[in-house]
């Protein structure tokens, strides 16, 4: 439903005749558009698309796709809606009172998004939002938004092991395969995953598994000083480990030893 707004406003091409003018005030263009100016209403959101993302991006602390993001559609509206209700009673600014609506609805989207709706007030928390009377619970919040951040973590990390699921099936390895040969001690452990993460590295080795469906034993066992035994005896775990570590999995990097930009850690 708001992704068909949002898909509505992008879409619309219509020029807007000569009711406006550059350098108009937003508390202008709103007292016209509530006077019935419909289609200077379109031209009032899409001017201030780049309002409504750096808003929606700010309150969730992270860039905000506008074709891909739920969230941002919830902004439009938003936006929309503070149209409909602004009123310059009290001196107020129009941008001020549309950050406010645009932030209550996203508030409201995060608790239906986390089913967090049930959260104790701690009304002591209190506290009023700029160009707003009303107060909001910072609290309630941030419990909110924890939640939903979690969940969405969640959801990503299963995501990516169903895509390494598939990956790991084309060399007939299963997540089952790594529990039962996962090294016991940490030495061990550490060793391998610095080989499976050296395979990644290395083009050359990297393709020839990911071609041959050959784990590139001499090579990686003579780069890193390690008995061929060894490597033969791990071979499903440093296969696994090397296409982590190569691909898209930025949850299951972690566990590997590398940040959330791939490269390796210095703990």
């Amino acid at each position: 439903m708001l992704l068909v707004l949002f898909k509505k406003w992008l879409s619309s091409n219509s020029r807007v005749s000569g009711t406006t003018r550059e350098g108009d005030l937003p508390e202008i263009l709103v007292e016209q558009i509530q006077n019935g100016s419909h289609e200077l209403r379109n031209h009032l959101i899409r001017q201030y698309h780049p309002y409504i993302l750096k808003t929606t991006s700010r309150f969730f602390r992270r860039y905000i796709d506008p074709k891909q993001d739920d969230a941002y559609s919830v902004a439009l509206s938003a936006f929309d809606e503070a149209i409909t209700g602004f009123s310059r009673e009290g001196g107020k600014l129009f941008l001020g009172f549309a950050e406010t609506v645009i932030q209550r609805r996203l508030i409201d989207y995060v608790r239906q998004e986390s089913k967090h709706a049930a959260v104790v007030p701690f009304s002591s928390f209190d506290t009023e939002i700029e160009e707003d009377q009303s107060t909001m619970n910072r609290v309630e919040v941030a419990q909110a938004m924890e939640a939903f951040r979690q969940e969405r973590s969640v959801d990503e990390r299963k995501t990516e092991i169903a895509a390494l699921t598939e990956e790991l099936a084309l060399y007939d390895i299963t997540f089952g395969d790594l529990v039962h040969l996962s090294p016991k001690h940490q030495d061990s452990r550490q060793m391998l995953l610095r080989l499976g993460r050296r395979l990644a590295s290395d083009e050359n080795m990297f393709r020839r598994l990911r071609d041959k469906k050959q784990l590139p034993i001499k090579e990686i066992c003579e780069a890193e000083s390690v008995s061929r035994k060894t490597a033969e005896r791990h071979r499903k775990y440093l296969i696994a480990v090397s296409l982590i570590a190569y691909g898209t999995y930025p949850f299951l990097q972690e566990y590997i030893g590398m940040d959330r930009e791939g490269e390796v850690g210095t703990s």
